[in-house]
């Protein structure tokens, strides 16, 4: 291919010019910028549902993964007319941000050619970005926590959901943890989303108190521990969504894993090299996440009994 030359990509209705094709993006195995629209394509209708109507927040490497690393939640002047946004207001500022609203496969094809490598979407859709329709349970571990430890609560708190009666959608995160995602009612604002994630959290540190943390600042916490941060659920706080690659040089991918690969899963086997293939096989693990949600009610209560603000 030659310096600097253009190609076209098919991406259902239309067509996306991708400049620069050549350049790595990925050093540790020299995937390109190409390879990672490639990759979107593999997966189109896993990030697409990942994606559907949510602002979404773009992580944009224009120089590749070792280069810096841009935070953009505006599209810009001259987006394509059939890319698709959302308004979101930010009170504390007195501002407002049309973020995309990924609808169809090219929608995202377009952000990689604005040198998009991770998508960070909200918990919450268009229709009404005040009312998650999304808990998300992030277990973050500690610098001294293995990934044996994320592994023994992920299962903890497969316990406490199926006592719940909600359903669970695990993930890689693509790092050293693992998401799970609970489709809810979007009946609820975002702090009262947040204050039953706490009393979630808690209950998975009473069954598990030598793996488990929920205190708040880092610096406070045991760093073997595995942290529920209950706090991805305020407002404005995303996470990578599902088959969203991660800005590292290896390309590992927050990848959808059934609860009973949870025991084998290596995160860092799961990358744009692997994941298509793994795809292809099985489709998309969280193709029935939207069929039924949950009532956050039981956790509420949850959160009163335990005096949680």
């Amino acid at each position: 291919m030659a310096k600097d030359s253009a190609v076209e990509l098919e991406a259902g209705d239309h067509t996306v010019r991708i400049s620069h094709p050549e350049r790595v993006y990925f050093p540790a195995r020299g995937e390109t910028k190409l390879d990672l629209a490639r990759y979107y394509l593999s997966v189109a209708d896993g990030i697409v549902r990942a994606l559907r109507e949510r602002p979404c927040m773009l992580h944009r490497f224009p120089s590749g993964v070792t280069g810096d690393k841009v935070h953009q939640k505006r599209v810009p002047a001259g987006a394509p007319p059939w890319l698709e946004t959302v308004r979101v207001h930010f009170p504390r500022y007195q501002r407002h941000a049309d973020e995309l609203c990924v609808t169809e496969p090219a929608h995202v094809i377009w952000a990689v050619q604005m040198s998009t490598v991770e998508f960070h979407p909200w918990n919450s859709r268009r229709a009404d970005t005040e009312r998650p329709d999304e808990w998300r349970i992030d277990l973050d571990p500690g610098p001294r926590a293995d990934f044996a430890a994320v592994r023994r609560v992920a299962h903890v708190a497969h316990e406490v959901l199926d006592e719940l009666g909600a359903t669970g959608w695990p993930k890689t995160s693509g790092g050293s943890g693992l998401h799970i995602y609970v489709r809810i009612e979007p009946r609820w604002g975002f702090s009262e989303v947040r204050r039953a994630a706490l009393a979630f959290a808690r209950e998975v540190e009473r069954r598990a108190p030598g793996d488990v943390t929920t205190t708040w600042w880092r610096k406070d916490r045991d760093p073997a521990m595995v942290f529920v941060d209950y706090n991805q659920n305020a407002r404005d706080h995303t996470i990578a969504s599902a088959y969203s690659v991660r800005g590292v040089p290896e390309a590992t991918v927050s990848t959808p894993v059934a609860w009973h690969e949870i025991d084998d899963v290596e995160p860092g086997d799961c990358t744009i090299a692997t994941v298509p293939a793994r795809f292809a096989k099985l489709g998309d693990l969280h193709a029935g996440i939207d069929d039924t949600a949950y009532s956050l009610e039981t956790l509420l209560e949850w959160a009163d009994r335990d005096g949680l603000e």
